[in-house]
């Protein structure tokens, strides 16, 4: 009789410990499995940001430099180009493009900004500058571009003029919510980035 109540003392108390094992180790997957599932997601969408913008590069930068004029609201066809590509990319692989729409564009000098925040787009929305007159030095083109497109100090070596493309478009982390279930809050991008430059053909 000792023997059966002794036996069953200690299943409860491996049940027990099962328990608070489980308890502890919950916390600990769950924030694993949404960080790799973010995370990957996070690199999948860099991706594509990193390929279309190479591309709307390229094309633009194929394009005639002589359509853009310094001082105008009307989109140059080089512009246009690129735009179109990248608003194509985002219909054909399903991104949301936040509303964006060619008319929605500015124009400081040589840079055309589009930007919208719609279609239930998380802030900051989506963002894309063209630059079709970025300029950077011959002998120190390893500099990387700014997210803003704007143009190196070139100083007295010669200047290359190049395109520049670039897009920032919002990301919504949810690793972050998980992860304040450990005590943390790390700081992460609320937008993801991507920006590619292509010397200028014609």
């Amino acid at each position: 009789m000792f023997a059966r109540w002794h036996f069953r003392i200690d299943l409860a108390e491996e049940c027990g410990a099962q328990i608070v094992e489980f308890a502890v180790a919950l916390p600990l997957l769950v924030v694993f499995v949404v960080g790799i599932f973010d995370f990957s997601g996070a690199f999948t969408l860099k991706q594509k940001l990193t390929n279309v913008a190479r591309d709307a590069a390229r094309v633009a930068a194929a394009d005639p430099a002589s359509d853009v004029p310094l001082s105008s609201t009307t989109l140059p066809a080089s512009v246009t180009d690129a735009y179109q590509l990248i608003a194509n990319y985002f219909t054909v692989n399903q991104m949301n493009n936040c509303g964006i729409t060619a008319g929605s564009s500015t124009n400081t000098g040589t840079t055309w900004t589009f930007s919208a925040t719609g279609s239930g787009c998380p802030a900051p929305g989506l963002t894309i500058i063209i630059n079709r007159g970025y300029l950077f030095p011959e002998s120190n083109s390893s500099v990387a571009p700014s997210v803003s497109c704007a143009a190196q100090a070139v100083g007295s070596q010669t200047a290359v003029i190049g395109t520049c493309v670039s897009i920032q478009y919002a990301y919504q982390w949810r690793f972050g919510n998980v992860a304040s279930l450990l005590g943390s809050s790390p700081v992460l991008p609320r937008a993801l980035s991507a920006t590619a430059v292509a010397m200028n053909e014609n």
